[in-house]
């Protein structure tokens, strides 16, 4: 039960933020592709071993498994995606409820034969469609890069699994994101919470992955419930599936129900 006329204006404006973090997603994945060397694993983890450790391990780059999905997994997700989508989607959520009530534009919405519920659910469909359509994107381009550089190197099955793990931690994370949107009538206070929670889940990843001494503070976070490794090495990660999915569709309810029966000040 969404509002399709809000829903074309939702996307009108903002298709251009979704197409800057698509671009450069895009951009990122076709150049670490292209570093893949199917003949020089050895040389690759030499390069690794060659740079600054403490960097090395914030960054999470390793060669999970001796393959190009093993390479992607390591390189690309296990940094890049876990920072360009978490801009996306902390600037995405204000927008959804927060910034509407934040500037007064809540009121007109409000006018329109719309209830609170229709719009919410209007703009939590935009936010975690945009955030999934953002996550196949990016699947796609690495098949066609993948496959375009390296014919048949690509494990597609495990590939398509491990985007399917990403979709399901924003899931989580725009959840996050979205009922902060719903909770607050300012977009300080939501952007302080909805963004900061998972920057500082992101900020906490980096100092997990930095040394030992800190490696217990990855479990503090939602982003170990992806492990890129245990995906592709087909370890044990369906009740981190399951537990991503659970979060994420708990909180958009939540920031539905909030905004169906708080005060706004219009």
């Amino acid at each position: 039960m969404i509002s399709f006329p809000l829903f074309r204006v939702t996307v009108k404006s903002n298709y251009v933020i979704w197409l800057v973090f698509a671009a450069i997603l895009a951009m990122y994945f076709s150049i670490i592709t292209s570093m893949y060397d199917p003949e020089g694993i050895d040389a690759m983890e030499a390069m690794l071993e060659a740079m600054p450790p403490q960097f090395v391990e914030a960054m999470n780059f390793s060669v999970v498994a001796p393959s190009l999905l093993g390479f992607l997994a390591g390189y690309f997700y296990g940094f890049l995606i876990l920072f360009f989508p978490l801009i996306y989607m902390v600037i995405m959520a204000d927008r959804m409820i927060a910034k509407h009530v934040d500037n007064g534009s809540m009121a007109f919405l409000l006018a329109t034969p719309n209830s609170r519920v229709k719009i919410a659910l209007t703009q939590a469909a935009f936010l975690l469609g945009s955030m999934t359509l953002l996550i196949v994107f990016v699947a796609v381009v690495g098949i066609l890069s993948s496959q375009a550089m390296f014919p048949g190197e690509l494990e597609i099955g495990g590939f398509v699994l491990l985007n399917v793990g990403v979709a399901l931690l924003y899931f989580a994370l725009s959840g996050i994101g979205f009922l902060a949107s719903c909770l607050f009538n300012q977009s300080k206070h939501s952007l302080a919470l909805g963004g900061g929670l998972p920057v500082l889940f992101f900020v906490i990843n980096l100092l997990a992955n930095s040394g030992e001494q800190l490696s217990g503070l990855r479990y503090a976070t939602l982003l170990s419930l992806f492990d890129a490794a245990a995906i592709v090495n087909g370890d044990s990660y369906l009740s981190a599936f399951a537990a991503l999915a659970f979060l994420g569709l708990a909180l958009y309810a939540a920031g539905v129900y909030i905004f169906a029966r708080k005060d706004l000040p219009l």
